[in-house]
């Protein structure tokens, strides 16, 4: 039988499918059952700075509220510097003796000296990674991409010294060069990437004339940006690359395996298909692997990327070219009406 062990930033994982963050994994049971259906690592949903904040400015008022009535009361509250990210980390302890596969923390700070505080905070639970998700969007029109960049530098290096687990950077597409800045981000201490993280886009409600934030499951068709940089990374650096988006099936799954990717995360397709789909995958996987005689992930991991195809601008723009010297031909297909 095909053996689907890999590594990822340093973990020994049971085979290519990790569950990425998301509220299936705030339930223990989930975990367990997500756990049972052949998981090799989780990646438990994200601390975010705002929702601290948030909490700690409602508990703030509380105390408020309470303290010209009974001074006693306030005595059932606890301390304000302590307020918001008590629970997560409780809930993470929780996790991590939940299940016997990894958990991965996954921290989502504002500020550039928290983020080294929640990471250390993060780290004493036990988990057995950090996850940064770095992505925040611009709101200051004077600053420059420059010193964007050197900030999220700083940060992985802060990061990386303050704890002795390690660490990954799930990135946004949204870089001048994303292979520079990965090149530059494992040199400060990344130990691996996810590529990418997917972003909530605002809409407008017409009627309302509000905003709002919809949330969509996503496409298959999505998975082929991580799929191209994947192709593009492998062998030009030392650290993990994780695919994420996009991925529903176990042919997904050696896609990305063929275009370097160590491993993959997997959100939407247990919402599309339920937990029990990881085993579909896994068997999926294991079939394919066998009718092409591979014992092992390393096998074949890489074999159509950059570095490894005869033709070196496969991955580049150029191929782009292809497609519009062949737009009347595709575009037959759907003709207009």
């Amino acid at each position: 039988m095909a053996n689907l062990s890999v590594k990822y930033l340093g973990l020994e994982l049971k085979n290519p499918i990790i569950v990425g963050a998301s509220n299936i994994v705030d339930d223990y049971d989930n975990l367990k059952r997500l756990e049972d259906a052949g998981a090799s690592a989780i990646v438990y949903k994200s601390l975010f700075e705002e929702q601290i904040q948030l909490e700690s400015l409602q508990l703030e008022e509380n105390l408020r509220e309470y303290e010209n009535r009974n001074a006693e009361m306030t005595s059932l509250f606890p301390d304000i510097e302590h307020a918001g990210a008590d629970e997560h980390l409780e809930k993470l302890r929780k996790a991590k003796a939940a299940v016997h596969i990894p958990i991965i923390a996954s921290l989502n700070a504002l500020q550039k000296d928290t983020w080294t505080q929640y990471a250390e905070l993060i780290a004493e639970t036990g988990v057995d990674a950090i996850e940064l998700n770095l992505y925040a969007t611009p709101k200051d029109v004077d600053k420059d991409c420059k010193s964007i960049v050197n900030e999220q530098l700083d940060i992985i290096t802060n990061v990386k010294k303050s704890i002795s687990i390690p660490i990954s950077v799930k990135l946004s597409p949204f870089y001048s060069n994303v292979l520079n800045i990965v090149s530059r981000m494992y040199d400060e201490g990344a130990d691996g990437f996810v590529l990418f993280n997917r972003l909530y886009q605002p809409d407008i409600d017409i009627e309302k004339e509000s905003l709002h934030f919809p949330y969509h499951l996503s496409n298959v068709e999505d998975n082929r940006l991580p799929l191209r940089y994947a192709g593009l990374l492998y062998g030009n650096f030392k650290g993990n690359i994780c695919s994420n988006t996009g991925i529903f099936t176990g042919k997904d799954v050696i896609k990305m395996l063929l275009a370097g990717a160590d491993c993959t995360q997997v959100v939407s397709t247990l919402y599309k298909n339920g937990i029990g789909h990881i085993a579909e995958m896994i068997k999926e996987i294991e079939i394919w692997m066998d009718a092409k005689g591979y014992k092992e992930i390393n096998d074949f991991k890489g074999r159509v990327s950059r570095k490894n195809l005869k033709d070196p601008y496969a991955y580049r723009r150029a191929q782009y070219v292809d497609i519009i010297m062949k737009s009347d031909e595709i575009f037959k297909k759907y003709p207009l009406r």
